[in-house]
């Protein structure tokens, strides 16, 4: 895909593209470093920083923050460290503990980062703390998030998403309710959209070059991931990995990953 500027469109135009019952065409490319490709984009971060703000807000006030020093602490401690060296010093970080039994840890694409208590129930060391994290920072710098709802807007999945994407205009409370339906955020505040496989396999991959950088071992993100793949013997993932990519592939890519950059 050829690299181009995005192109800002009037709220109109695009509303009556869909509306006519086509996308209208739109110079969209941006180019992402972190990846090392481009991207197809419409919805920008600012556009979902609005309601990522709200929904941070409303987890906090609904979801049981952990008390645990010790755990806060250490997800605070090793969440900074992945953050320092992702070169993502735009956002606001904030690293934050929910007492849960899940298994489950997500990201919003205004830097909040929540871990759940199932989640490191599971993990032995730093290493595997950072594993998960600089998967979620992984999501963030990928900008992810913004290309799922953009490639989402582009299949023509409804007005809604457009009216949001194109409309908000500083008042994401406003629009947090229709933000939560249309991008599957919920009541779960587990992401902004499900994340397609390559998208996984990409925050897979620079989660542990932020390992690398921050002095964690990378070898422990497989030991990680081999454990949570083999944990439910019923078939049913954990809600972590639910939308991931086949567990076997994945650990097969991640670890061609590390021999190919020879981290230990």
């Amino acid at each position: 895909m050829t690299d181009l500027p995005v192109v800002t469109m009037s709220r109109r135009k695009i509303l009556m593209g869909l509306a006519a019952g086509y996308v209208v065409p739109l110079a969209a490319c941006a180019d992402n470093p972190a990846l090392g490709r481009s991207q197809f984009m419409v919805v920008s971060d600012a556009q979902l920083a609005q309601m990522a703000d709200q929904t941070w807000q409303d987890a906090l006030s609904q979801e049981r923050v952990s008390r645990d020093a010790n755990r806060n602490n250490q997800v605070r401690r090793v969440g900074e460290r992945i953050a320092g060296v992702s070169g993502l010093s735009q956002y606001d970080w904030e690293f934050v503990v929910f007492e849960s039994e899940q298994a489950n840890a997500w990201a919003l694409p205004n830097g909040k980062v929540a871990m759940y208590t199932g989640m490191l129930d599971l993990m032995e060391n730093d290493d595997q703390v950072a594993t998960v994290v600089g998967h979620e920072v992984a999501h963030v710098a990928g900008r992810h998030a913004a290309e799922r709802a953009s490639q989402q807007m582009a299949a023509g999945l409804g007005t809604s998403l457009a009216a949001v994407a194109i409309g908000a205009s500083g008042r994401g409370g406003e629009n947090a309710d229709m933000w939560a339906g249309v991008l599957g955020a919920g009541a779960t505040f587990a992401v902004i959209l499900p994340y397609s496989r390559s998208h996984e396999l990409e925050a897979d991959r620079i989660g542990v070059d932020y390992m690398d950088r921050a002095g964690y071992r990378p070898s422990q993100a497989l030991d990680f991931w081999s454990r949570m793949a083999g944990r439910d013997q019923t078939g049913r993932p954990p809600v972590f990995l639910s939308t991931h990519p086949d567990p076997e592939n994945r650990i097969v890519q991640l670890r061609q990953h590390i021999q190919s950059r020879g981290y230990a």
